[in-house]
């Protein structure tokens, strides 16, 4: 008998052996990512391998297939070194799907709207089920800046939001102005540190602009600020950083 998938959304099911325990609770986080290979075949296979020792619970195929590889309840192996909020084994408190995509080395191709709509229409199944909250929604490169940068800054987030998955508030224009860089140091920088933190992404308050921040910032500015990445925090991060806060329910 073939297996069934746990979502509807979900079309088939590819057992992938790399998953285990969950601690510390179910998942109350969905992580997104790109595949970053050539194709989907390629990223199935490897994310089945056992030698590889990488899975997802959904990988979504370019045309919206959306196939199962590991159990909801289990710990696949898809975040890696990576913390949110607190949390530093993300695994066990997360839910992860893999999207299709060469990623930045291969160009970061558009994703297509039938890929797309699968993504929301899972997540959305997800996030209901399991009660995740819409800021809990996040980038791969939210929760591993210094390593990691899909989904990439071409990933339609404003998109999921409208269709009522993950959080987002309109980015604030760019403009010219005061902006902080690597190298800079002080008070400002150490609040603006605070307000990170207080989102959920893993920064030291230290006063210091350093390699790390510069990390953070750009990776924020793929999920919420798009139109220009470049790890500086300019008056339209900070705002749409401000923004986002004030936009959490109970902040």
């Amino acid at each position: 008998m073939k297996p069934t998938p746990e979502s509807p959304v979900a079309t088939s099911v590819m057992p992938s052996p790399n998953h285990g325990e969950r601690k510390g609770g179910p998942p109350d986080l969905l992580i997104l990512h790109y595949t970053g290979m050539d194709s989907a075949a390629a990223a199935l296979q490897r994310l089945a391998n056992p030698v590889a020792e990488v899975s997802a619970h959904y990988v979504v195929l370019e045309d919206g297939r959306v196939v199962q590889m590991v159990p909801e309840g289990r710990r696949a192996w898809h975040a890696g070194a990576a913390t949110w909020a607190g949390i530093g084994d993300v695994n066990s408190r997360s839910l992860g799907v893999e999207i299709v995509n060469a990623g930045h080395a291969g160009g970061l191709p558009p994703y297509p709207d039938a890929q797309i709509a699968a993504v929301i229409a899972l997540g959305r199944d997800l996030v209901a089920r399991w009660g995740i909250v819409p800021h809990r929604v996040l980038a791969h490169s939210d929760i591993a800046p210094e390593r990691k940068e899909d989904p990439g800054e071409r990933f339609p987030w404003d998109r999921l939001a409208r269709e009522g998955l993950g959080h987002h508030v309109a980015p604030a224009p760019i403009r010219d102005g005061r902006f902080f860089a690597e190298g800079d140091a002080g008070q400002p920088i150490e609040a603006l540190q605070a307000m990170f933190t207080l989102y959920g992404y893993d920064l030291p308050v230290t006063g210091r602009f350093d390699a790390r921040m510069r990390a953070v910032v750009t990776a924020f500015q793929r999920h919420f600020r798009q139109a220009r990445v470049d790890g500086i925090a300019d008056a339209s991060t900070i705002t749409t950083l401000r923004d986002l806060i004030a936009a959490i329910p109970g902040r």
